[in-house]
């Protein structure tokens, strides 16, 4: 019984953690992002600094240059599969939100459970792509685990040693000279092998407050003796992460991110940042990176055969400009009690320029 009392039922409150992408923003998606391919190749065609040597009389004849060389590349992309399942038994409950003495609507139930559900595991597989990018900007391998720890999915795209080294002295004790031999050399070997300057440091919390703490660190931003660098308020940016300011090394200005998203780690289960926070990525932003996308095969889609369960829900949603493409699919039990909803994608994080980044261990 209700009683005497008057209530007012607001709207439901949905706690929702939006995924960051600030190492997977750093991949360009296009047109031709999209593939139906089991695997991924690339030509990578390679040149270098030369000059043109001078001849000692026009009477000489030319001399010769031969093709550039190209290496070929194939990768095949990790495959994302999540369900979702709704029992017939449970959309017939109050929805949060919904008025309690009002009979359920079957129907917008099953939309509204379905496009919630599918939301979510839209955006774990955002926090995957994250992680994935993540792992190539630190190390250029990709390890994915399930719950037990075990690796499903690795992917090393081999790249030069000398990209991700590892500091003489801990950035605990090391003197400011130390730290700024350190960047500079690792922008150095960049800027050898990857032919650009890079312009981009993101460092991790640790290494950050370490270099901040470094006697002598903000006597070198004092604009009164020379502009090496400005550390400015924080500037939170759409992608996560937060602009602190510019530093100058040698030749190179580099602007300066800080960035602390996270995830779930599927097999701790504890919130981890995506950043290690000992470790300094640095890169050339002109440098190519690419994300690629694969279909996920429905033979249904494929052959254009109508009469979906849920005609509202798209079976392919797909977007260069948020950088995703997301298959999904609905099926019902045999007894027609269980509504399966299941969501699919095929991402690849590609360092095509993979001379044009490094990362350095700090050691904390």
């Amino acid at each position: 019984m209700s009683g005497n009392t008057t209530r007012r039922m607001n709207s439901a409150y949905y706690q929702e953690a939006s995924p960051t992408a600030y190492f997977s923003g750093m991949f360009d998606t296009g047109p031709q992002s999209f593939h139906s391919s089991e695997e991924v190749e690339i030509d990578i065609v390679r040149s270098e600094e030369d000059v043109s040597i001078v001849i000692q009389d026009l009477s000489t004849g030319y001399r010769m240059n031969s093709e550039d060389l190209y290496t070929n590349k194939g990768f095949k992309p990790p495959v994302h599969k999540e369900a979702i399942a709704l029992n017939a038994f449970d959309l017939i409950k109050r929805m949060p939100g919904q008025n309690p003495f009002e009979s359920p609507d079957f129907r917008a139930n099953i939309l509204l459970k379905m496009f919630n559900g599918m939301r979510k595991v839209e955006r774990k597989i955002r926090r995957s792509m994250e992680l994935q990018a993540s792992q190539v900007m630190q190390s250029a391998v990709v390890n994915l685990t399930d719950i037990a720890g075990t690796v499903l999915y690795t992917l090393d795209y081999q790249p030069k040693a000398t990209h991700f080294p590892t500091s003489g002295t801990s950035w605990a004790s090391a003197t400011l000279a130390q730290k700024i031999s350190d960047l500079t050399s690792l922008c150095d070997v960049i800027r050898g092998d990857g032919l650009m300057d890079p312009d981009e440091l993101t460092i991790g919390s640790t290494a950050w407050e370490n270099l901040l703490q470094t006697s002598g660190f903000l006597d070198r931003l004092d604009t009164r003796r020379a502009d090496l660098g400005t550390i400015t308020p924080m500037d939170r940016r759409g992608n996560g992460g937060i602009y602190r300011g510019t530093l100058e090394l040698g030749n190179y200005r580099l602007d300066v991110f800080t960035y602390e998203g996270r995830y779930k780690n599927p097999t701790s289960g504890a919130s981890t940042k995506y950043l290690d926070a000992g470790k300094v990525v640095v890169r050339a932003t002109g440098g190519k990176m690419e994300a690629t996308f694969g279909a996920i095969p429905n033979i249904a889609a494929d052959l254009g055969v109508s009469g979906r369960l849920i005609p509202e829900l798209p079976s392919r949603m797909s977007s260069s400009e948020s950088g995703m493409d997301l298959f999904t699919n609905v099926w019902l039990s045999q007894d027609g009690e269980q509504l399966f909803g299941g969501v699919g994608a095929r991402p690849l994080m590609i360092p095509t320029a993979i001379d044009s980044y490094g990362c350095l261990t700090t050691q904390l």
